[in-house]
């Protein structure tokens, strides 16, 4: 990434053009693209001129039109145009990060700022994806070690968040102090972070590891690995674990049909018990005691 940024005056001290006197910027083009990112981070607004991406913010809930009014004092003159193909290599590179397979930004930048700033920004640049510094070395490493309080305040300036990692600087004790973006996002980006950071998801040694799986499976002796190795389409198939086979077991098992609920046949159902007597059990009428009598 550094000689990517060097091309565009962060690897240059003083290189970089003030973009409030430069009358360059009176026909210059800005192409910007909203974005989607994983929760909390949200909405991300993206813009780029023709020399680099200059800004990568979230958007909490602003317009386009607030964003760009924004940013009209940095960039006099310049004509704002909505552009998904000018930056779709940025949201490439977005998802990817997003994804855990993308652990350095390889893009072009054009950030605007002061010298001072331009400074910090570049020793962001040098902390390691997953790893985390004080303001205080931050300070020391631009050669101002009493300016960590200034640095505080440009990392709160940065106008590219993520690709210039300002949520990778804590506080002196640890914590995580204050972010642009707020705490929850760069808690966030940090857990990430250390998530894909670690050996087993980075993806130089989950390369590795699978190659060591495949060639230890390949000299099994009886292994099918081993039986097709001489083929140039030979696939190394790994042995299930005893959980898979408990699932596949379970699922060839022969199902036993459910036993369906007794229907009830009618007129079969026990009288109720009620106070009333059943017709059989009346006493016989006075009528029809006369005529036996007769």
């Amino acid at each position: 990434m550094t000689g990517l940024l060097r091309d565009h005056g962060l690897g240059i001290p003083g290189a970089w053009h003030d973009v409030r006197v430069s009358a360059i910027l009176d026909s210059m083009k800005i192409s910007y693209h909203v974005m989607s990112a994983p929760a909390p981070l949200g909405l991300v607004f993206l813009a780029a001129t023709e020399r680099g991406l200059r800004y990568a913010e979230f958007m909490d809930r602003r317009s386009i039109r607030r964003i760009i009014a924004s940013h009209a004092e940095d960039n006099p003159g310049a004509t704002w145009e909505a552009s998904l193909l000018r930056l779709k290599g940025v949201v490439d590179q977005f998802e990817s990060y997003f994804c855990g397979a993308l652990l350095n930004f390889e893009i072009p930048l054009d950030p605007a700022g002061s010298e001072f700033q331009r400074q910090a920004w570049k020793a962001l640049l040098a902390i390691p994806y997953g790893e985390t510094r004080t303001y205080g070395e931050i300070a020391r490493a631009i050669g101002k070690p009493r300016a960590a309080r200034a640095v505080g305040l440009a990392n709160h300036d940065n106008p590219i968040v993520i690709i210039v990692p300002c949520h990778r600087v804590v506080g002196s004790d640890g914590s995580l102090t204050g972010y642009g973006g707020g705490l929850q996002r760069k808690r966030w980006l940090l857990r990430h972070e250390a998530r894909f950071a670690a050996p087993m998801f980075a993806p130089e040694r989950m390369a590795a590891a699978h190659g060591a799986g495949a060639s230890a499976a390949a000299h099994r002796p009886g292994s099918s690995a081993a039986a097709s190795a001489s083929s140039p389409r030979a696939r190394v198939t790994l042995a299930p674990t005893a959980a898979q086979r408990a699932r596949v077991a379970a699922a060839r098992a022969p199902r036993t049909p459910a036993a369906a609920p007794a229907r009830r046949v009618r007129g079969s159902a026990p009288a109720r018990s009620s106070g009333r007597r059943t017709p059989a059990a009346r006493a016989p009428s006075r009528s029809a005691g006369r005529r036996n009598f007769r």
